[in-house]
């Protein structure tokens, strides 16, 4: 096996790795060399939003992992970063990905444009994944983050559990081209409809998921409605809240819930400026993301498109 003279199996030579790394044998990284040279080459491209911020660093990395342990292929990660929500940016960043990637995965509002990008790599073979919200139904391939109108019902919850006393709630999203924002502010309003009618709900505020945004609307918000109970951030620009929030309330006196565990929100939980974080599963998305990408190219008959969710870590201030 170590000379490359034999072949040998692909479930023999796993073994044969396992045992080496297990008895810290010095030619183990030899093994594995050799293991992945003889499995299937395979290119995937994914899309993420601001480079900048630690959340979609940490999905970098974790993507990154999984495709260097994903089993049974030896798989390469091409990266494409972008700063803003404009279509033709993220349709430009998604066409490009033809003919360098055999899958493409992306996080990306839904909109005509991206959904014809999606066509035209489906049309040249090339499958494309929806990450987190979904985009181009009917031509992507699957779908793979939370069930966002479920998320959207646990953040409700969560203020009027915490909440002190009935008031206003106010919620903030990304933009409206986000359908897993559309989701989850639908199960937001949906559970106070269903439960909790004696709180009043705000009009929705958009902040473009950016942090100076939203630290001016929430210090405005407060200002207009100094009765607000709860805030929800179903998407960005928490930060925005925490710090406008820190500037002219104590702690503990607005309940906050925001998503994904980031320094920043993990400092807030631990001031009890924040409520709860919502937080995505980076590892078992990133590892679930690879395998399906890698059967829809590797399979003999396409899989049909649909939906993998995965539940959120729910993380309270104990919790930190």
């Amino acid at each position: 096996m170590l000379n490359a003279r034999l072949k040998v199996r692909a479930e023999t030579a796993q073994k044969v790795a396992e045992a080496a790394q297990k008895i810290g044998y010095h030619a183990r990284g030899l093994i594995e060399s050799r293991i992945r040279a003889d499995l299937p080459q395979l290119r995937l491209g994914f899309i993420l939003q601001k480079e900048d911020q630690s959340f979609y660093q940490d999905f970098q990395i974790a993507l990154e992992s999984a495709v260097v342990t994903a089993p049974g292929v030896n798989a390469s990660a091409r990266f494409e970063f972008v700063q803003g929500q404009s279509p033709d940016e993220l349709a430009e960043k998604i066409v490009a990905m033809n003919g360098r990637v055999d899958a493409v995965a992306a996080m990306s509002i839904n909109h005509a444009r991206i959904t014809a990008a999606v066509t035209e790599l489906k049309e040249s073979g090339i499958p494309t994944f929806s990450l987190l919200s979904d985009f181009a139904q009917g031509a992507r391939q699957h779908y793979i983050g939370t069930n966002n109108l479920k998320v959207g019902r646990i953040a409700a919850w969560m203020l009027a559990t915490a909440a002190k006393r009935p008031g206003k709630i106010a919620l903030f999203v990304g933009g409206y081209r986000w359908h897993g924002h559309e989701l989850r502010e639908t199960g937001f309003r949906s559970y106070f409809r269903e439960f909790q009618p004696q709180f009043q709900m705000l009009d929705t505020l958009v902040n473009l998921e950016t942090r100076r945004l939203t630290y001016e609307a929430t210090l405005d918000l407060l200002h207009r409605h100094p009765d607000v109970a709860g805030i929800y951030l179903a998407g960005g620009g928490m930060e925005g809240a925490i710090e406008a929030l820190r500037e002219i309330r104590e702690a503990g006196q607005i309940s906050l819930v925001v998503n994904e565990l980031t320094p920043e929100s993990r400092a807030a939980l631990s001031d009890r400026y924040v409520t709860m974080v919502i937080s995505t599963p980076l590892q078992q998305l990133c590892a679930d993301l690879v395998r399906v990408m890698s059967d829809s190219v590797l399979a003999d008959v396409q899989s049909v498109p649909g939906q993998l969710f995965l539940d959120p870590h729910l993380v309270v201030p104990e919790s930190v």
